[in-house]
């Protein structure tokens, strides 16, 4: 197909609420030496979007100053470098910005089939989620089959992601969410018991149900107002793998004594600062030990809303409502 020389794209008119993203045409970016170009029929909307957004999450140096960390499309053109892609290829990749248009750059090591029989929807839900609770859970958090997981957030792409992989790969799942409709999708999800934060004290119910051991493994993106907790309901040598801080980042009075006395792991990152070897090496690890997961529907990316790329504005009020369980998709089809 021939590559126009413009696209519609997603402007952010400046640092503010949703209300600042607008459509606006520019050129269509043209691929490094080992990028592909993709026509891009959908594109995942992430909290990294929000943060972007917002004015608090900057791209990295030499990154798209665009919105958009996943999309889903056709490869229509190659860097001089690409070996292992060809035009044509239907791909979902994990970008380093510039999701949110009609074409998208991306390294060819961030790229991956979509799964079988997958729509530009579904392909397009899975880079941002897969890649993170890859690396931090299962690569940085060690989590192993027989363990026990507490996963918050459990109705976010993140969670829902998170609560399917670790069910798959044989790990007890706990979860927790901010109403009871969310609880009772956590357990459809995966989770073999969900907490109702708002209601109960996740700390208590986990002390319970593992008879006082607590839990091998938590994944976390609330930050300074569960880290006690979080400390608490570790078992001996437990990880706490922190992914966001959308409660905050600094917790007052922290004791760090339990940390030293169960020997605990408290580690975390960020995705997208990450270098592109470093992508890579995520990229081949869920290619290998994911996407059969993936291709034998053992495991899916929850879709909970579909908007045009003009209604970007819209899915990005919804993200920040919480409203949503699962993923947020803009179509481009």
């Amino acid at each position: 197909m021939t590559v126009p020389q413009t696209m519609t794209h997603i402007q952010a008119d400046g640092a503010g609420g949703p209300e600042v993203l607008k459509l606006a045409t520019g050129p269509v970016p043209t691929p490094a030496a080992d990028e592909v170009l993709i026509r891009v029929e959908a594109a995942g909307v992430n909290r990294p979007d929000v943060a972007q957004r917002q004015g608090s999450y900057p791209p990295p140096p030499g990154a798209s100053p665009l919105l958009g960390l996943e999309v889903a499309g056709e490869v229509v053109a190659l860097g001089s470098a690409v070996t292992g892609a060809k035009i044509g290829d239907k791909v979902c990749a994990l970008t380093n910005g510039g999701g949110y248009a009609e074409y998208c750059t991306a390294p060819v090591t961030q790229c991956l089939p979509w799964p079988a029989g997958y729509s530009a929807i579904q392909a397009a839900a899975v880079p941002e989620t897969f890649f993170t609770v890859w690396a931090n859970l299962f690569q940085m958090g060690r989590l192993a089959k027989g363990e026990k997981v507490l996963i918050h957030g459990g109705t976010s792409g993140i969670g829902v992601t998170a609560l399917q992989l670790a069910h798959a790969f044989g790990a007890t799942v706990y979860a927790t969410a901010g109403s009871d409709d969310k609880v009772a999708a956590c357990l459809r999800y995966g989770a073999d018991a969900a907490f109702n934060y708002r209601t109960q004290d996740f700390a208590n119910e986990l002390r319970t149900l593992t008879g006082g051991k607590g839990v091998d493994a938590i994944l976390d993106m609330v930050g300074a107002p569960y880290a006690q907790k979080n400390i608490r309901s570790l078992a001996m040598d437990g990880r706490l793998v922190l992914i966001a801080f959308l409660g905050g980042s600094v917790a007052d009075k922290f004791d760090f004594l339990q940390i030293m006395t169960k020997r605990v792991t408290v580690t975390g990152s960020t995705m997208r600062p990450r270098t592109t070897a470093q992508k890579a090496a995520i990229a081949a690890d869920l290619r290998a030990k994911v996407w059969p997961i993936l291709d034998a529907g053992r495991c899916a990316p929850v879709i909970h809303s579909v908007f045009p790329l003009g209604q970007a504005a819209e899915a990005h009020a919804l993200m920040e409502s919480s409203q949503h369980i699962g993923k947020i998709v803009l179509s481009l089809g």
